[in-house]
């Protein structure tokens, strides 16, 4: 599995566990008084936003990314769905 690959996953897997804290975790805290959900949640989709971090800079040196695209693919996983504009862009790398 190529490194640009392996960032295209864990990019998809970050962009999902954000959707779950966003749309689920959140509001099992803030309605349904569960404030360990977003504990949970909120520590995996940290340890995937290391992961993708750590995964973009191994991939950078082979798709090649500049740095401001590198910049533009982190500014985008920062916003919800925003990971699935990433895989479409790193899907043009690839080719």
């Amino acid at each position: 599995m190529t490194e640009l690959k392996k960032f295209r996953l864990i990019n998809k897997i970050e962009g999902i566990s954000f959707l779950i804290l966003l749309f689920v975790a959140m509001p099992l805290k803030y309605f349904a008084g569960i404030p360990m959900a977003t504990k949970v949640v909120g520590m995996i989709h940290g340890i995937f936003v290391f992961a993708f971090l750590y995964q973009l800079f191994q991939a950078s040196d082979e798709a090649p990314f500049s740095a401001k695209e590198m910049g533009k693919l982190t500014l985008f996983s920062l916003i919800p769905f925003g990971s699935f504009y990433n895989d479409k862009f790193c899907a043009t790398k690839e080719a």
